[in-house]
C-alpha cells in the first residue's frame, strides 16, 4: 500500500501549522526579540529568492505564474520584515527605564 504524495505533503503541512502554533505562543516575551530578529533574517532570505522568481520569466511576457507568484512572495515577505521590525521596536521599548517627572 503506497500513500499518496499530495496526502502525505499534506499531513506534514497541517503537523507543522499545530507545532508552529504551540511553539510561538509558548515563547515568554523575554525571547521574543531575539526570535523576531531571526524570522526577519529569514524573511529577507526569502525576499531574495521570491525576486529570482519573480525575474525568471520570459522577457516577452510580462505576467508569468512565477513573476506573479514571486511578487506576491516579495509583498509578504515585506509586511513580515517591516511588522517584525515595529513588534520588536515596542518590545525593547517595555524594557526600557521610564523617566520621572520631577
Amino acid at each position: 500500500m503506497e500513500i499518496d504524495p499530495f496526502i502525505f505533503r499534506l499531513s506534514i503541512f497541517i503537523l507543522s501549522i499545530f507545532i508552529g502554533y504551540y511553539v510561538v505562543w509558548s515563547v515568554t516575551p523575554s525571547l521574543h526579540t531575539p526570535l523576531m530578529s531571526v524570522t526577519n533574517a529569514i524573511s529577507s532570505v526569502i525576499i531574495v529568492g521570491a525576486i529570482i522568481a519573480a525575474l525568471s520569466g520570459n522577457k516577452g511576457v510580462v505576467f508569468t505564474s512565477s513573476s506573479i507568484y514571486g511578487f506576491l512572495a516579495i509583498v509578504l515577505a515585506a509586511v513580515n520584515i517591516f511588522g517584525g521590525f515595529l513588534v520588536t521596536q515596542r518590545m525593547l521599548a517595555m524594557y526600557k527605564k521610564k523617566k520621572k517627572d520631577k
